[in-house]
């Protein structure tokens, strides 16, 4: 069962940029109708929502922030007033602010966790009972090795991408009766905005630990979402697309 249009309907948070737009033009290129929600970068947004309608799919911005309920509330209220249905959910919309522990401030601290884990949580909350009444619906977040390693320097960030796996795997043991996937994706080093900001030093440290010595590419982590998202029996797992061994 997908939309009225026979068409799948998607969400991607944080879809302006990066990897949350190579998503939203992935599975608009599909035929999907996507929403792309942002909390910055608006003409960004309606770029990336022109590009998917002349590839043929379907596209609304919506400008949101994940950390408001009543925001992702509105967002789940105008995809089902407009389509009808929400297929899949990708929670993407996620940000950094690094520090040693012992210098961070509680600013730092919230400001990473409320948008990397609790407005994933906000935004699986407000999409799952309408995916398990319909009996059907895949979420599937953005994490990060960092959240099974950690990293100095991160702990807010690390924190935040491991609470986000455990609670991917926590909803899929909810709503796997419902028929309702829940998977993670750890995209690896890419070189986005947030991915390029780091020191040289560090971007050097990172690619060291690649078994193959180079990043990821971010067609092929769009690509892989897209296909996760199709398959039927697939919950509660997390996929680690870099060379890192974990």
């Amino acid at each position: 069962m997908t939309s009225a249009n026979d068409k799948r309907v998607i969400i991607v948070t944080g879809a302006s940029r990066g990897l949350g737009k190579a998503i939203a033009l992935t599975f608009g290129a599909a035929g999907c109708c996507v929403i792309i929600a942002f909390r910055e970068y608006e003409q960004a947004a309606c770029m990336v929502g022109d590009a998917i309608r002349a590839a043929g799919g379907e596209a609304r911005i919506i400008k949101m922030d994940v950390r408001s309920t009543d925001d992702v509330a509105n967002m789940v209220e105008q995809t089902l007033k407009h389509w009808g249905a929400i297929d899949v959910l990708v929670n993407n919309a996620g940000l950094t602010y690094d520090g040693p522990l012992l210098r961070m401030s509680e600013e730092q601290w919230d400001q990473v966790i409320d948008t990397n884990l609790t407005g994933a949580f906000h935004c699986i909350r407000g999409v799952s009972q309408h995916m398990c009444n319909r009996a059907n619906g895949h979420i599937i977040s953005i994490a990060s090795i960092v959240g099974l390693q950690g990293r100095e320097g991160q702990a807010n960030y690390s924190a935040s991408k491991a609470g986000l796996i455990g609670l991917t795997k926590a909803c899929a043991k909810e709503f796997g009766t419902q028929n309702v996937k829940v998977n993670t994706v750890l995209p690896g080093y890419l070189l986005t905005d947030m991915g390029s900001a780091i020191s040289g030093s560090l971007q050097d440290r990172i690619l060291r630990e690649h078994t193959l010595g180079r990043s990821t590419d971010l067609e092929e982590v769009a690509d892989f979402v897209y296909h996760l998202s199709l398959m039927r029996n697939v919950s509660g797992q997390v996929f680690n697309l870099d060379s890192r061994i974990v």
